[in-house]
């Protein structure tokens, strides 16, 4: 448990460093703690979305059902936040699930205790603005770069930005991710590394 709390209180202090340790206990004590097992869902399409997750360990997959297929959207790993924020701010039902791709061990805060920090310490509304605008920033450039990009550039994206990705994630997940069919993710991984 040590170890999950002194990672969250070192990336929360990467985003806001004048948190003080009054403030920081209160978030502290807001912390649930859960494990998953590979291949259980972190959140299901249709249901509320009451927490962001730290994960601490593991790898999670954001993923749509269209027509019974699934479409991989994104992954999070060790040290990021995940969660379906639409769902999460606006307290509606999740248009996406999150699944487990390896075991997972998180710490969550809920949407309640989120509110009521902001309401106690003006430090966690910077937090949570900051964080906001971290994600809206990098939606934006990775939308923008998929839509504008061939598959193979892609590829090669995620090769330079997120190569350790690329041994934890199974090919037809990557493939999903990069809009393309195993055959033709396989086609541009042999001509990558010819």
């Amino acid at each position: 448990m040590d170890a999950i709390i002194g990672s969250i209180r070192f990336f929360c202090q990467k985003v806001v460093p004048e948190i003080t340790n009054e403030e920081w206990e209160a978030f502290e004590e807001s912390l649930s703690f859960r494990k998953l097992k590979k291949g259980e869902l972190l959140l299901k399409e249709g249901d509320l979305c009451r927490h962001v997750s730290y994960i601490h360990k593991g790898l999670v997959r954001f993923y749509y059902l269209v027509d019974g297929r699934e479409v991989t959207t994104g992954f999070a790993a060790e040290n990021q936040f995940s969660s379906d924020y639409a769902s999460f701010l606006k307290q509606s039902a999740s248009t996406k699930n999150i699944d487990a791709l390896e075991d997972v061990e998180c710490a969550d805060i809920s949407y309640q205790a989120i509110q009521s920090l902001y309401q106690r310490f003006p430090v966690y509304q910077i937090f949570g603005r900051r964080m906001a605008e971290q994600m809206f920033i990098a939606f934006d450039q990775d939308n923008s770069k998929l839509t504008t990009m061939s598959p193979e550039e892609r590829y090669l994206r995620l090769l330079n930005n997120q190569s350790p990705l690329l041994q934890r994630v199974p090919l037809y997940l990557l493939a999903s991710y990069l809009g393309v069919t195993p055959e033709h993710l396989s086609r541009i991984r042999k001509k990558v590394f010819r």
